[in-house]
C-alpha cells in the first residue's frame, strides 16, 4: 500500500502528497537553489546619467590599512567589530605573542606594547613621521595567513607596530568622508607593495621581466614557501620595487635590472583609442625629468613610463604625463582632462617614513578643493584611494579572486562628486581594478583583463538624483 503523507497534519487538506512526489520535490528546490548559487548575477546597469560625469580625478595616496585610519568611523566595519581571534599577532608557530614585538629603531613607542591594537597618536602625533612598516608580495600573503589576519607582527620589519591605529577623530580629511561616500569594503587589488599596484590601477596585471638577473629572483621551495626574496617571481613577473629602462629612474639603477618595456594594454590605451583625454600628473615629475629629483621623488609610482608606448621621446609621454602643477592650473582653469590620476610627491602622499598623516590629507584636500571649487567640479568624480596597506593591520579577511595576485589587505575610499551619496558608507565589495571599471562604463571601454572586468564598478556610491531628481535615468 503506498504511504500518503499528510501536510499540516490534515488528512482532507489539498496540501495531500505521496512520498516520491515529495521526494521529487525536495530534489527540485534542492537543484534549484543550487543552480541559482552557481549562476553570476551581473551589476544592474549605470543609468544613463553616468554620462552626465565628465572628469574622473584619482588621487592615489600610500599605506594605510582601512583599520589604520577609518577604524574608529561611525557606521563602518571598524575596530570595535574586529574578533579576538583577527586581532591577536602570533610567531613562526602560531603561539600568542605575550606582548607585541617591539618597534625596532624606535624609542617612541613601549616596550611592552599589549598583544592587540593601539593607538599610534599617544606616542608619535600624525603630524610626525613613524618607522615605515614591511609591504612586499610574500611578506603581505604571509602576514594574511589565510584570512586568519595575525601574522603582520611576524612578518614584519617593524614588528609590532603593524598593529597601530590613528584616532579617526583627528584625520584632517574626515569631514569629506563625513560628507561624502567612504567605502568600508574596499581592497587593494595585488599582494604587496606601491610598484604592483600602480600597475594594477592602470593596467589590472603584472609586468613581465623574462630572463631576468638570478640576483633579482626569489626562490621557493617546492611547497611554495619562500627561501630567498626578490623583485622577480620564479616565473617572470615583477612584484616588488623595481625601476624601469624610461628616464625618470635612479642614476644607481644598474642597467641590467632595469625593467624591459611592457607591451600589454593600459586604461591610458583604452583612453587614447576612443579620443578621451587623460592625464598621469606626478608632484615633481619636471624636476624628476630634469634629473634633478627631489629627494622624496619615488621614480616606482610611475606606472606608464614602464610602457612602450609611454618610452622616452614618444608624443604620448609628452602628452599624458605630466606634473602636479598642471593638474592644479588645469582645476583652477576647468580644463581638465575626462580622466586624472594624481600622484602626490612623497613628502605629500602618507608614506610611513618619509611622509606623515597630517601633511599628506591636508595637501589632498587642497587637490580636493581645487577641483570642486573650479569650473569642472559641477560634474567630477573624485577617488582618494591607496595604493595599499604598508604593511599595516586590517581585522577584515581579503575576498580570494585571485589566489596568485589578490586581492591584499583593506584600504581606504572616499567618493567625493556632487554625483556621490551623502553621509554614506558604502558596505559593497570593491578592489582597485574597481576604478578602471567605472572608468570603462563611464566611456564605454573594453575591459583590460578579467579583473576589471569583474570588478563592481563602484555602483553603489552614486545617487544620481540629488541633481537631476528622481525622474533621471
Amino acid at each position: 500500500m503506498k504511504k500518503i503523507i499528510y501536510i499540516n497534519n490534515k488528512k482532507n487538506s489539498p496540501g495531500l502528497i505521496s512520498a516520491s512526489s515529495m521526494a521529487a520535490l525536495i530534489l527540485s528546490l534542492f537543484l534549484s537553489t543550487l543552480l541559482s548559487s552557481c549562476i553570476k548575477h551581473p551589476e544592474p546597469p549605470f543609468p544613463v546619467a553616468i554620462n552626465k560625469i565628465n572628469h574622473v580625478v584619482v588621487i592615489y595616496l600610500e599605506n594605510h590599512s582601512f583599520d589604520n585610519l577609518y577604524g574608529q568611523f561611525a557606521g563602518a566595519n571598524g575596530l570595535s567589530d574586529a574578533s579576538v581571534s583577527k586581532t591577536i599577532q602570533v610567531d613562526s608557530v602560531g603561539t600568542p605573542y605575550s606582548t607585541l614585538p617591539p618597534v625596532p629603531g624606535s624609542t617612541a613607542f613601549p616596550t611592552n606594547l599589549p598583544n592587540n591594537y593601539f593607538n599610534i597618536d599617544q606616542y608619535v602625533p600624525n603630524d610626525m613621521m613613524t618607522p615605515d612598516v614591511l609591504h612586499r608580495f610574500y611578506q603581505e600573503q604571509l602576514q594574511i595567513d589565510g584570512g586568519k589576519m595575525d601574522k603582520y607582527s611576524l612578518y614584519n620589519t617593524s614588528a609590532g607596530l603593524s598593529q597601530g591605529y590613528y584616532k579617526t577623530s583627528l584625520l584632517p580629511l574626515l569631514s569629506m568622508a563625513q560628507k561624502y561616500t567612504l567605502c568600508d569594503n574596499f581592497f587593494h587589488s595585488a599582494f604587496g607593495g606601491s610598484f604592483l599596484n600602480h600597475m594594477w590601477l592602470i593596467a589590472a596585471a603584472s609586468p613581465v621581466f623574462p630572463n631576468a638577473p638570478a640576483s633579482i629572483v626569489a626562490q621557493l621551495d617546492a611547497n611554495g614557501k619562500l627561501i630567498k626574496d626578490g623583485q622577480v617571481t620564479p616565473d617572470g613577473f615583477v612584484v616588488n620595487t623595481s625601476y624601469s629602462v624610461n628616464t625618470p629612474h635612479p642614476s644607481y639603477a644598474a642597467d641590467s635590472v632595469l625593467v624591459p618595456y611592457q607591451t600589454f594594454a593600459t586604461i591610458g590605451d583604452r583612453l587614447s583609442d576612443k579620443k578621451v583625454s587623460w592625464a598621469w600628473y606626478s608632484g615633481g615629475w619636471n624636476n624628476a625629468l630634469n634629473g634633478t629629483p627631489d629627494p622624496t621623488f619615488q621614480f616606482h609610482h610611475q606606472p606608464f613610463i614602464y610602457f612602450k608606448n609611454y618610452a622616452d621621446g614618444t608624443q604620448a609621454k609628452k602628452d599624458h604625463l605630466k606634473d602636479e602643477t598642471d593638474f592644479i592650473t588645469a582645476a583652477q582653469n576647468g580644463t581638465l582632462p575626462s580622466v586624472s590620476f594624481i600622484k602626490p610627491l612623497g613628502i605629500d602622499n602618507e608614506h610611513p617614513g618619509y611622509s606623515d598623516v597630517q601633511n599628506g590629507e591636508s595637501h589632498t584636500i587642497d587637490l580636493v578643493n581645487d577641483v570642486l571649487n573650479g569650473p569642472d567640479g559641477k560634474d567630477a568624480v573624485i577617488v582618494i584611494t591607496y595604493d595599499e596597506n604598508g604593511g599595516f593591520w586590517d581585522h577584515v579577511t581579503p575576498p580570494v579572486i585571485d589566489k596568485k595576485w589578490g586581492p591584499g589587505t583593506r584600504v581606504p575610499a572616499i567618493i567625493i562628486s556632487p554625483f556621490a551619496k551623502q553621509g554614506f558608507v558604502d558596505h559593497t565589495q570593491y578592489e582597485t581594478a574597481s576604478i578602471l571599471s567605472f572608468i570603462e562604463k563611464r566611456w564605454k571601454l573594453a575591459p583590460l583583463t578579467s579583473r576589471d572586468k569583474n570588478a563592481n564598478p563602484l555602483q553603489n556610491a552614486f545617487d544620481f538624483s540629488l541633481l537631476y531628481g528622481s525622474n533621471i535615468k
